[in-house]
């Protein structure tokens, strides 16, 4: 009987953004549960058995405070601390260049922080299904689409609405091809999938996945974790 292999994962944490709304405090190293926040995204990856490899995408600024939090043997699996681009997809691209020999890439936002093993096993399991999957919580509030002078032009079914988060996890022969044929701005991975026609599956995430963007995120971001400390 031969033996199957086991594919590898691996993981691409975006941290290259400017924090531009979070005042003078960049938000990759604010605190959070006693240490940068950062190392709160990170940490379910390396903790996780199924994530091989850990690329951390920053800006160019905090490289060298970044390599320094995730060197040591409790971080053996983050491989690579790599500059990002102008664009977030540039530093996806970035990022998805120093995964080796992996044959699962799981994109997540290091803006994060309370991303958890179970919610990347489980997009990792969803994505074996059509090669492509993202975390994404159904829509409550109704939401109006208008046209350029702020007129409702429709309401869509809020039914089939969902609010896209991270991680976002793909064949690696997929993202590849998608970010080799990327020519417009996007806002997340699987919006480039799509334009290549791939099916993208979406699992349930998680309303405790929030993305800190000011100050008031981070706020809230310490109430859950002290409520859901991991």
């Amino acid at each position: 009987m031969v033996e199957r292999k086991k594919e590898k994962a691996g993981a691409v944490i975006v941290a290259a953004g400017k924090s531009e709304r979070m005042g003078d405090v960049n938000k990759m190293f604010a605190s959070l549960g006693g240490e940068p926040l950062l190392l709160g995204t990170t940490r379910p990856f390396q903790q996780s058995p199924l994530i091989d490899q850990v690329v951390v995408v920053v800006s160019g600024e905090r490289e060298i405070q970044c390599r320094h939090l995730v060197t040591g043997p409790q971080w053996s699996k983050v491989s690579d601390v790599c500059l990002g681009g102008r664009r977030r997809q540039d530093s996806v691209a970035e990022g998805l260049k120093r995964l080796a020999n992996c044959d699962w890439a799981v994109i997540h936002d290091g803006a994060r922080p309370l991303v958890t093993v179970e919610l990347i096993e489980r997009g990792l399991e969803a994505a074996k299904e059509t090669g492509a999957a993202v975390a994404a919580v159904p829509v409550t509030d109704t939401i109006k689409v208008s046209d350029e002078d702020g007129n409702v032009r429709e309401t869509p079914p809020r039914q089939n609405l969902w609010a896209v988060q991270t991680p976002q996890v793909f064949s690696i022969k997929i993202i590849r091809d998608a970010y080799q044929n990327a020519d417009e701005d996007v806002t997340d991975s699987a919006s480039l999938v799509e334009r290549l026609g791939y099916r993208v599956k979406i699992f349930m995430g998680s309303d405790n996945n929030i993305k800190v963007t000011t100050p008031a995120d981070l706020a809230l971001a310490e109430i859950l974790w002290r409520k859901y400390e991991r």
